[in-house]
């Protein structure tokens, strides 16, 4: 098998091979940490595309051809790419907690003088001892006899 050389020929060949079959389309990913090779393999068992590489910066170009085939073989479409001049954001009114469902009321800064209140999962305060089960972890360690 002969490894192709060119990013942007592996990319258009696997995306034209993976819509040509899609049923016997397969998709292989191989990193060999030991020499640092990063390998992509497509083949419909007729024809097969190979890739190595050592370079990390293909890792942005493997991220989205990775996306490109995933969401494809996943019968999902191309999210749209997020432009720069429209940003979602949303926003909690004071004193709700973003996770809903928990009831709780989150301390801001400047409410009650600055302390925070913590709740676990049962409601319950949680203190200083409360993570560790009511030990301090000051004391000393106990020696371990010889084996």
């Amino acid at each position: 098998m002969v490894y192709i050389t060119r990013w942007e020929d592996f990319e258009t060949a696997a995306i034209e091979l993976y819509k040509k079959s899609p049923t016997k389309a397969r998709y292989c990913v191989k990193f060999r940490p030991k020499d640092g090779e990063l390998v992509l393999k497509v083949t419909d068992d007729f024809k097969c595309l190979k890739f190595k590489t050592r370079s990390s910066i293909i890792l942005n170009r493997f991220e989205a051809l990775n996306l490109r085939l995933l969401l494809s073989m996943s019968a999902r479409p191309l999210p749209a790419p997020a432009s720069s001049t429209t940003t979602a954001t949303t926003k909690v009114p004071s004193g709700v907690d973003s996770a809903a469902g928990t009831g709780e009321k989150s301390v801001g800064a400047g409410e009650a003088g600055g302390d925070v209140v913590m709740k676990d999962a049962t409601g319950e305060t949680a203190g200083a001892g409360a993570s560790t089960g009511g030990k301090t972890g000051g004391g000393k360690k106990k020696k371990k006899g010889k084996k």
